[in-house]
């Protein structure tokens, strides 16, 4: 049975509670919102809420429930439940499926805890309801799960603050961010905009509903565990502290926060040294602290060490190509090794030998739907090179499955795709795509035929 998606106009009436909440929120900043639980269990706000569960998808809770065996259960009737649930107070969260994950470029491995759709659902709900009330607060250093804001618009941060002269950068991440917020002060944090006891309630449930790991359920004072739906906005209402105290003068240089991930751009070693000395402080009065591993201060000038931040590498270059009349100096940005790796990795396994009964176009789909997306991402910064690498590597793996799947020796391949077919086969080009960051221009300003952006 195939899931009924919200209607425009539940959307739109979702939309507009979103935006009444917003305008109110914004309208009075010392107000404490005592009634927004019948928001919660409203019922365009819970199918809007399935809606954004089924499309992100995800795996099973505890209670093994999947995303179809709630469609063949049938989700008007989930939903009716839920509704009721809530009303009457009787809902209660199941604990959350603990996995380790490996840390992309590490050995390490880091903690997810998946719910179960149902607490999905409910978290979504809450999430709409509490979003727009603390997004009126969140300050302009915080770029990350939010609202029409993301990677690419903290990044402009660097190539405009670095422009202006702040290349000393205090590079660091909160360690083990998400693990470690104490639950009685980041309910503390809640309760400063919303008051409605009901609303707590819910989100004290939530947080105490534990992780099942090795059939055993384990309870914590502290942390909003990844994988929840509502765990991102959680962190950004209690890092919000973090940033008001940056604002407020505690801290010197311009902080870029994505959650838990941030930098510091200064103007000397001094500030930096000062900037790194009070995050140090006020993470330690919030209950956190900087990860060791990836605290340091880093001079961006040419011919010296990157950061790495957001997926990227950053540096200090000098422009010395022969189209360019002056010798310009300016911050670069490409992927990072991780990154590259990353994708070599994901073309390998789309091009691995247990494929080769495949059709051939179906293998190149699968490697044309990885390279948009990856190349969407990495588009936006100064990764020509690193383009030309990846179409490299791929033109090379499709050409030796085509090898493998004929049963011939590589140079068969390699004249198939290269020689043979006018287009590789189909396989998409990385050519031409990539858009330079330039300081003060918005990354969202579209280039033009040639090559300059446009508002």
């Amino acid at each position: 049975m195939s899931a009924p998606v919200a209607s425009t106009t539940e959307q739109d009436r979702v939309q507009v509670l979103q935006r009444t909440l917003y305008r109110t929120a914004k309208a009075d900043p010392g107000r404490r919102f005592h009634a927004l639980y019948d928001k919660v269990y409203r019922r365009d706000v819970l199918e809007r809420a399935w809606d954004n569960v089924r499309r992100n998808g995800g795996a099973a809770g505890i209670d093994r429930t999947t995303i179809a065996d709630v469609e063949e259960y049938g989700v008007a009737r989930l939903l009716d439940e839920l509704a009721s649930d809530l009303k009457s107070g009787t809902y209660r969260p199941l604990p959350a499926r603990r996995v380790w994950i490996p840390k992309p470029g590490s050995t390490e491995k880091r903690p997810l805890s998946i719910p179960g759709v149902r607490d999905r659902i409910v978290q979504a709900a809450a999430k709409l309801v509490l979003e727009p009330v603390f997004e009126a607060d969140f300050l302009p250093c915080s770029f990350g799960f939010r609202p029409k804001r993301g990677v690419h618009d903290a990044l402009q941060v660097l190539i405009d603050e670095s422009w202006r002269g702040r290349r000393w950068i205090v590079e660091s991440d909160i360690a083990s961010c998400f693990e470690t917020i104490p639950h009685d002060r980041l309910v503390a944090a809640v309760e400063e905009r919303v008051s409605d006891r009901h609303v707590l309630k819910l989100l004290r449930a939530m947080l105490r509903a534990g992780v099942m790991e090795d059939g055993a359920v384990r309870h914590s004072a502290t942390g909003t565990p990844q994988g929840g739906v509502a765990s991102p906005l959680l962190a950004n209402i209690y890092l919000h502290k973090l940033d008001k105290a940056w604002q407020a003068g505690r801290g010197v240089g311009v902080l870029v926060r994505y959650c838990d991930d941030l930098v510091v751009l200064c103007r000397t070693r001094r500030e930096a040294e000062h900037a790194l000395e009070a995050l140090t402080v006020i993470l330690a009065e919030l209950g956190l602290a900087p990860k060791a591993s990836k605290t340091r201060i880093v001079h961006l000038v040419e011919g010296g060490e990157g950061v790495d931040f957001l997926g990227f590498t950053h540096r200090w270059v000098q422009d010395r190509s022969p189209r360019s009349r002056h010798h310009v100096s300016f911050l670069a940005r490409f992927p990072t090794d991780q990154a590259m790796q990353r994708a070599r990795n994901r073309l390998r396994e789309l091009t691995e030998r247990r494929w080769v009964l495949l059709p051939v176009e179906d293998v190149v789909g699968a490697m044309n739907r990885f390279l948009r997306g990856w190349a969407g991402f990495y588009r936006y910064g100064n990764s020509a090179r690193q383009f030309a690498e990846i179409s490299w590597y791929a033109q090379m793996r499709l050409a030796r499955f085509v090898a493998k799947r004929h049963g011939r020796h590589p140079a068969f391949g390699r004249w198939v795709v290269g020689v043979a077919s006018a287009n590789h086969l189909g396989l998409i080009s990385l050519s031409g795509m990539v858009v330079a960051p330039r300081p003060n221009r918005s990354w969202r300003e579209k280039p033009n035929a040639g090559g300059e952006r446009r508002r």
